[in-house]
């Protein structure tokens, strides 16, 4: 499933092209896991190859921010219900609602000292992990590590392992060059 899931991506995608990160860097390479992630078949493989990194994980729910973890965290909890394992997801936003709850954190309700997995679609510089964990600390919330599809290997694991957490993904640059 996983060299499926890999040339899924390689396929559909991963371009080689110059580009501006969301950290500001430029790259002259581009993986827009979206493409695979919000696609039915390649959902369920993502969500699949994640579960199988985190099924004996003692969490209760899964998730991360606003965008790149959307998609992901639906089909991972659809995977645990399959296996008859509650699993909640939540959904990190950049900014509170204006209206409604103003909620900061969306989706199952996380109180102090639950355990989660912070997951996230592309990890670079690792700010998107940083200002989740930084979240969940000021909720009291556990996170036992980060997780993410594709690890871009420019710093984030490091970033990640000073906020105190670490990051594990299910790909890395190497395997796209």
């Amino acid at each position: 499933m996983k060299a499926e899931l890999l040339a899924l991506l390689k396929k559909d995608a991963y371009f080689k092209k110059e580009i501006t990160l969301s950290s500001g860097k430029k790259s002259n390479f581009y993986i827009d896991v979206r493409r695979v992630s919000l696609s039915s078949y390649g959902l369920y493989l993502l969500s699949h190859c994640l579960w199988d990194m985190i099924k004996d994980e003692d969490i209760a729910a899964i998730g991360g921010p606003t965008l790149g973890a959307d998609p992901i965290v639906g089909g991972l909890c659809m995977v645990a219900a399959d296996e008859q394992r509650a699993l909640g997801g939540f959904l990190i936003r950049k900014t509170p609602k204006k209206h409604g709850q103003q909620q900061l954190i969306e989706g199952k309700e996380l109180p102090a000292g639950t355990r989660v997995v912070l997951l996230d679609d592309v990890a670079t510089s690792g700010g998107s992990f940083i200002n989740a964990l930084a979240v969940m600390k000021e909720n009291n919330i556990d996170v036992v590590r980060c997780l993410c599809v594709v690890d871009r290997q420019e710093g984030a694991c490091e970033e990640i392992e000073k906020a105190g957490s670490s990051l594990t993904a299910l790909f890395v640059k190497k395997d796209f060059l």
